[in-house]
């Protein structure tokens, strides 16, 4: 007789080992960029690096990028040069990871946080014209789970705030909004490229602008400070450098950047297949009235790096919590994305309750199911089959 009760009650699970919500996938390829790499003269900064940063402006149609060591830096050189600093304010969505936020406080200037959109859970623009002062430097859009935020209307409400959009397209390489490649639409977009991404150099991050003066300070910014690298002065013959400014040391290796270009090749497959999963899932889940499945606007294309559903909790007994635990149980590696920022206790904590009422709301029914390209069929049946069975064991 077969056992219909849910893992979590003592059921046999539907899956016999944990499927992660993300993953990266290195090939033989990527192993060979690598070793030559380490064979050649530049372990760390060396030819590689503008290679990639030229491969990777080339694919999100962007006149520079420039490659960090994490996305978390890209952010923070992007803060340094759109001019945010002391008693400036920075205007973000709360639904981010606290990197978004934090890049506004290293320098100096304060996080203010609008709304998101009910629908794609985008920093929702009539909330943060709203929130515009005197003292705002900064918009702060995030494209959320890999759907571009409303680009347009923050460029111009930059516009008439004097303000400057950095874009946090951290989930959103190969994204698409209006026909126009994210990376090359905001004064500057910044790119994550961690493990869990759409391509990975293993820790990293990229930042793309138009303006070749962003540009220059931003490698300034990266490397101490100093006016011109080592290699350009091996080139020269030359042994002096100046320092015109307090940097950081945010470079990315040679070892990575051939890691990244190896990666770039595969990215439009790559992305070809994280649609097809988020395809999948969304016919699956229409019949399930439990579950809300994410939305994107006919004007853009998502690069869906995560796919998070929303619970109508009013349909079931239980909470996020025991939804959460029963997948987890079922060996569905769910997460949640994200905690509010301004709900954690290094922002308001939990006494900020309140403050963002659609963030919260949104929050306390999400759940990221896994996706990731090198899911085969049967774990997308797997994630599916286990999201039905919980679902159907706590309907109201």
């Amino acid at each position: 007789m077969p056992d219909d009760r849910l893992a979590i009650d003592g059921g046999t699970p539907v899956r016999a080992t944990l499927l992660p919500y993300g993953r990266q996938i290195i090939d033989a390829a990527d192993e060979r960029a690598v070793l030559d790499a380490m064979r050649s003269d530049f372990l760390t900064t060396g030819p590689r690096v503008e290679a990639f940063e030229e491969a990777f402006a080339a694919q999100v149609g962007a006149r520079h990028a420039v490659a960090f060591c994490n996305g978390t830096a890209a952010l923070h050189a992007a803060a340094h040069v759109s001019g945010l600093g002391p008693d400036r304010e920075g205007i973000t969505t709360p639904l981010t990871f606290v990197a978004t936020a934090n890049c506004v406080r290293y320098v100096g200037a304060i996080p203010v946080f609008a709304d998101i959109r009910d629908d794609t859970m985008t920093l929702d623009m009539q909330a943060a014209a709203a929130a515009v002062t005197m003292r705002t430097r900064v918009l702060l859009p995030v494209d959320y789970a890999g759907v571009p935020a409303d680009l347009d209307e923050a460029m111009a409400l930059a516009a008439r705030s004097s303000a400057v959009v950095i874009e946090d397209a951290s989930h959103a390489l190969g994204a698409t909004y209006r026909g126009r490649l994210v990376g090359g639409i905001a004064h500057l977009t910044t790119f994550s490229l961690h493990p869990v991404k759409h391509i990975t150099t293993a820790e990293g991050g990229v930042v793309t602008t138009g303006e070749r003066e962003l540009a220059d300070r931003l490698r300034r910014f990266r490397n101490h400070g100093i006016d011109v690298d080592a290699r350009a002065r091996a080139a020269q013959g030359s042994w002096f450098y100046d320092v015109v400014e307090t940097g950081m040391n945010y470079r990315l290796s040679d070892l990575q950047c051939a890691l990244g270009l190896s990666q770039l090749v595969r990215l439009p497959a790559m992305l070809a297949r994280r649609r097809e999963i988020a395809d999948a899932y969304t016919r699956q889940f229409a019949a399930v009235d439990a579950v809300e499945t994410p939305i994107v606007p006919a004007d853009r294309e998502s690069a869906w790096h995560i796919y998070p559903i929303r619970l109508r909790l009013e349909r079931l007994t239980v909470d996020r919590a025991r939804v959460f635990a029963a997948l987890r149980a079922e060996n569905i590696g769910v997460n949640v994305h994200y905690v509010p920022v301004h709900l954690h206790s290094a922002y308001d904590g939990p006494g900020g309750r309140g403050r963002m009422p659609r963030a919260e709301s949104t929050y306390d029914r999400l759940v990221t199911l896994p996706l990731w390209p090198g899911m085969s069929d049967a774990d997308v049946n797997d994630v599916v089959r286990a999201v039905q069975r919980v679902v159907a064991a706590y309907r109201a």
